[in-house]
């Protein structure tokens, strides 16, 4: 975790995010793929690997993520 965003980070949220603006802002860099919350773009930020990244992906591409119902 790092304390800032990089100054020439993109950051993206998903179209489906609640109007509330409670939901995940991605950066996704040349070296590492950075999360932060949309709200506190000053905050916190943590950063993962490409491979890191893309095994988070798939996990929740395949619901193992899901909230329980």
């Amino acid at each position: 975790m790092t304390d800032a965003a990089s100054a020439g980070d993109v950051w993206r949220k998903s179209k489906a995010s609640q109007p509330s603006g409670n939901c995940l802002e991605v950066a996704i860099g040349d070296e590492a793929v950075r999360v932060r919350h949309s709200q506190e773009p000053s905050g916190a930020v943590l950063s993962f690997t490409h491979a890191e990244w893309r095994a988070f992906l798939t996990g929740a591409r395949n619901g193992e993520f899901d909230l329980p119902e």
